[in-house]
């Protein structure tokens, strides 16, 4: 499996913001009431020192005050109601991007082609769909209003604040780079937890717990000391806020209180100045702590948008002809396919299947045959030449007509936690169970069905694991045999069953290959002694095809290949 690393380069905050932005598009509703509302909170907090300076002056000169009290107790009673309006609104907008976030990033992973998800980690992947995206998420639910509030307040009381800028602008920077770090590190811890839970038996069976946990350990503690790194560093803004804003503070209350030992001030003056002045400089602390859960939240929208800027699988040419009624018939015309630049897999495959045909591919481990299965069904492109299906480039199809016209059995089984009747019909809608147990028993696999709790309602863990390897291989070849495509393929079918089933399967595969056009990749040369073609690539080359037969008269590779399994001296 071929995976890069994350990219490393961070992109410019504002860039992504204005792109977060656009992406949120169709799910801002009631962002306008927000903003509203964090006026008004900045208002009450505007007015609220002046009411209680003129509270203090009045109850100083001996005035009624029980007015202005109930004045002051009003509008901290308002700005409560506000602030939970400002709650509300913002839990309703906030899910509704968050929503339309993840909707809009997992369609986009579900239209990249294949080779991303060879370059990636699955569970690097899942990481971005749900650790970056929460802490987009928690940024707007804990974050948006405050920093809306502590805005307009700034606004209001912007004056220049070189010190506050400067060291926001020091720490940030630093902090920037090491949150995106975090958020790389994390991806690859849940990277690797996928793969050993996943694999937890290869794990097992090779002694390999050790080297997992040391790898995991050492991995947890980069992590560790990057997380570590970043919080220090962004706690570093609070204090030295916090210590300016108290030593302004001091200073006031001390020089204020020598002007009204002189009386040349009010005492009620003096509370509003001081609260005021600690008023001052609060948006501007609130906001540089703030920012820093920004740092966290930036770090992730820039991994999920590096998804977005992905090149999709290619789209339908305007020009895409309908595939209705495919007879099967392929051709390979001087193909030539890598999956890195330089490197070549397949190389000049000339190849002519009729109609009908079955035709087996055999060959050893990274010869391509997999390959020629991944071009046929596009789940990759050719570098040059062309496959033609029924005498047209399978790139002038429509590509929904293109896959539907293949039943496909892969070597890796796929299975999902539902019940074994819907694994079966995977792909198709409202299968009766009459025609889903005669496409198990044409697999084989309705006995063993019939065995398990619930038969067919049987819910599977996760990949099956309840199951034997066979007996999942079983169920994604009746699988294929619903689907009723005019061309199939098995891609090493009988790799993981025992000699039994393997029995099964090849008087399976004699029924439902009748009268379709088939491709078989195989290792065990008896399954496919029967094919009317077989096809074998060495070195990305055609080096021999013909029948069984005649490929041992020729007593090439494939006759020496046979031998050596059957034990033929």
């Amino acid at each position: 499996m071929r995976r890069g690393a994350p990219v490393v380069k961070p992109k410019d905050m504002k860039g992504t913001l204005r792109r977060l932005w656009s992406l949120t598009k169709g799910s801002r509703k009631g962002l306008g009431w927000i903003l509203f509302l964090s006026s008004l909170t900045s208002v009450s907090s505007i007015l609220s020192p002046l009411l209680i300076g003129n509270t203090v002056s009045a109850i100083d000169a001996g005035k009624p005050a029980l007015r202005l009290i109930g004045f002051l107790a009003g509008l901290y009673f308002t700005d409560w109601l506000v602030n939970f309006l400002q709650k509300f609104f913002m839990a309703s907008v906030g899910q509704r991007i968050i929503l339309s976030v993840r909707v809009s990033l997992f369609s986009a992973m579900k239209k990249l082609p294949l080779c991303f998800f060879d370059r990636h980690q699955h569970g690097e992947l899942m990481s971005r769909l749900t650790n970056d995206v929460d802490n987009i998420s928690n940024t707007l639910s804990d974050s948006l209003t405050m920093l809306l509030t502590n805005v307009f307040l700034t606004l209001v009381s912007l004056v220049s604040v070189v010190f506050i800028f400067l060291f926001t602008r020091i720490i940030t920077k630093r902090t920037r780079k090491l949150y995106r770090q975090q958020q790389e590190l994390l991806g690859k811890l849940d990277g690797q937890v996928e793969e050993s839970i996943s694999g937890l038996s290869l794990v097992k069976a090779f002694g390999r717990e050790k080297q997992e946990v040391t790898q995991f350990e050492s991995e947890n503690e980069k992590f560790c000391e990057v997380a570590t790194r970043a919080q220090i560093w962004s706690g570093y803004l609070m204090p030295i806020m916090n210590m300016l804003n108290n030593l302004c503070f001091v200073i006031i209350a001390v020089l204020s209180g020598m002007m009204a030992e002189k009386g040349e001030i009010a005492v009620g003056t003096i509370s509003s100045f001081l609260l005021y002045s600690r008023q001052f400089s609060r948006p501007f602390v609130n906001i540089a702590n703030i920012y820093n859960s920004f740092q966290t939240a930036v770090a992730g929208a820039e991994r999920i948008l590096e998804i977005f800027d992905e090149q999709p699988e290619p789209e339908d040419a305007p020009d895409a002809i309908p595939l209705k009624n495919p007879r099967g018939e392929i051709r390979f015309e001087h193909v030539c396919f890598s999956y890195e630049p330089g490197k070549p897999v397949l190389k000049d495959i000339n190849l002519s299947i009729p109609s009908g045909t079955c035709a087996a591919i055999v060959g050893q481990t990274g010869s391509g045959k997999t390959t020629l299965v991944n071009l046929l069904t596009r789940f990759y492109d050719v570098d040059s030449g062309r496959i033609l299906l029924d005498g047209h480039d399978l790139r002038s199809y429509r590509m929904s007509d293109l896959r539907s016209a293949f039943s496909v059995v892969l070597q890796d089984t796929s299975l999902f936690g539902v019940s074994v009747r819907d694994n079966i019909s995977y792909g198709g809608q409202g299968v009766p169970l009459d025609r889903i147990r005669a496409a198990a028993s044409t697999a084989g696999a309705d006995p063993f069905i019939r065995r398990l709790p619930q038969g067919y309602d049987t819910v599977l863990t996760q990949e099956g694991a309840e199951l034997s390897q066979g007996e999942r291989q079983l169920l994604t070849i009746a699988r294929a045999v619903l689907t009723d495509a005019p061309i199939l393929i098995l891609d090493e079918a009988t790799s993981s069953v025992d000699t039994v089933t393997e029995q099964k399967i090849r008087r399976a595969m004699l029924a439902i290959t009748r009268g379709r056009t088939s491709f078989l990749i195989a290792h065990r040369l008896s399954t496919i002694r029967n094919s009317d073609i077989i096809i074998v690539i060495s070195n990305g080359h055609v080096e021999e095809q013909g029948t069984h037969r005649e490929l041992m008269a020729l007593d090439g590779k494939y006759a020496s290949m046979y031998r050596t399994q059957m034990g033929i001296e």
